[in-house]
Formats: structure tokens, sequence, C-alpha cells
């Protein structure tokens, strides 16, 4: 079983068209084209009948004090957590590859629209939900894809991992609005294989990556 993007390589930077924002040198960050990137597989197991996609930042730091402050840096011995950007359920693996920019071509203020999603799909809550919440501006469930934004000041490279699950069942069995370590623990027992892809990302300029 295999994953793939033409948008970059394992372990290869995102390109900045599928960031949720992009570097900026008078304002450190600005709103990008939140693209999806397009995803492909092949080799899927013997009696798939359905696909999961999740997408989550395993380098997000734990302790938010100080995220985006001037004079303050993130330093990379922070301990990390993760941040889910994609949860997609019954997803048809006969439908074939998912195009760059289908489910998802700006950045929403308040989210994008779910469960419901394109090809019959369901889409998940992004964790951006949990990081807008408050903002009059911003605030909202957050469906579907929500590309990068790390700190711009963290010190670290951020990594970015598109999982994949095959199932043995054709709906994902999870109901409502959901996250992703919900449908995780939901598709136990389901899981006939996976596979992953991991994109590296950053907006501090002095990360190389």
């Amino acid at each position: 079983m295999k994953i793939t993007s033409a948008c970059f390589g394992d372990n290869q930077p995102i390109p900045v068209e599928c960031a949720f924002c992009a570097p900026d040198s008078k304002t450190h960050v600005t709103l990008s084209q939140n693209l999806n990137p397009d995803i492909a597989w092949s080799a899927l197991p013997a009696g798939t009948r359905s696909l999961v996609l999740i997408c989550h930042d395993r380098d997000v730091p734990s302790e938010p004090d100080d995220v985006n402050k001037e004079g303050r840096v993130i330093d990379a011995s922070l301990p990390r957590i993760d941040f889910y950007h994609w949860v997609l359920v019954d997803l048809d693996p006969a439908a074939g590859p998912i195009k760059k920019g289908e489910f998802s071509h700006q950045v929403t203020p308040k989210g994008k629209g779910g469960p419901v999603g394109p090809r019959e799909t369901r889409q998940g809550i992004n964790d951006y939900s949990a990081w807008f919440a408050g903002d009059n501006d911003m605030g909202g469930d957050y469906f579907g894809y929500d590309g990068p934004c790390p700190p711009w000041n963290d010190t670290i490279v951020h990594h970015y991992v598109f999982t994949l699950y095959a199932l043995d069942v054709a709906r994902c069995p999870i109901e409502g609005h959901f996250k992703g370590p919900e449908v995780v623990q939901a598709i136990q027992g389901h899981v006939l294989g996976t596979a992953a892809l991991t994109g590296v990302y950053a907006l501090n300029p002095a990360v190389r990556f």
C-alpha cells in the first residue's frame, strides 16, 4: 500500500500554495491559497472498501505562551503535540486520486462547512476550530483541509503526516461531528493497511528545510 503526491515527495517541502499561511517579510505571515495537495494511492489491500485520510502536524508547541510573539522564540526542546489539519472518511478507493484544490481552494474565515464533503465523503473538524475559538473574525467549525501555518518564531521545521487507512467497511463507523483521534479510535478492527507521506514546512526564515 502506497500514498503519493505530485505536490511534494516524502520528507520534502509542502508548496506555499498548499499552506494556510505564507511567509511575509513585513508582517511575518500572510494568508496563502490553502489548496489541498493532490493525493494518490496504489497497491491497496484486497478487500478495501473505503479509505480514511488524516493529516496532522506532529510538531506543535505544547505551550502557547511564546507563539508568534515579537522578541521571543520557541525553543526546539519544548515538548510537542499533534495538530490535526484534515480528517476525511468514506473515500471511495475506486474513485481515483484526489486532485489539488478539489477539497480546499482558499482560506475560509469561520471555516468550511461539513461534515458532508466532495465525492459523498464526510470530513471531520480540524484543530483550527480550537485555535480560532473566541476570535470574532475567524472563530467557527473548521471542517476539511486547512493547511500549514506553524508559528513564525518556531526554531524547528514542522512535519505534516498524511496517513491513509484502508478499511474493510464502506462507511467509517462514526457519526455526527468528529475529530482525528476519534476516527483513529473508531476504525480499530477495520484497518487492512496503512501508508504515510510526510511533508515539511516552516514560516521562520531562519529555519532551513
